[in-house]
């Protein structure tokens, strides 16, 4: 069974830091494009970031750009999520998810995605 488990979610002041991790198990997706996205009360899903299989190809939403860092370690199946000078308008659940095979299009919307985990809360107060 394919499990993609989110931790590192939390409480945080507006202007701090966060490190999400999610960790696969089941199968390992070192040749697969990695996400994560997000989802506040009454919105949409959202694209964050995602990231290739080798980690030299990295895309952000326009908004997390310069502020987020996503990263990943193939040897333990998992992806990283650093998020710094974090926003109220942050505050969402935060997901990882995984294509299933190589592609060399990394994917920015939720159908391009095959697993997914169960999401961490981000609450970020001002």
């Amino acid at each position: 069974q394919v499990q993609l488990v989110e931790s590192g979610g939390g409480l945080v002041q507006a202007g701090g830091s966060l490190r999400l991790s999610c960790t696969a198990s089941g199968r390992t997706f070192s040749s697969s494009a990695m996400g994560w996205f997000r989802q506040a009360p009454g919105k949409e899903r959202e694209f964050v970031a995602n990231i290739n299989w080798s980690g030299d190809r990295k895309y952000y939403a326009d908004s997390m750009k310069g502020r987020f860092t996503i990263s990943r370690d193939n040897a333990k199946n998992t992806v990283y999520l650093e998020m710094n000078k974090l926003e109220p308008e942050d505050t969402a659940v935060y997901s990882c998810a995984a294509r299933s095979r190589y592609s060399i299009v990394l994917g920015t919307t939720p159908e391009q995605y095959d697993y997914w985990g169960q999401g961490t809360q981000v609450t970020v107060s001002s």
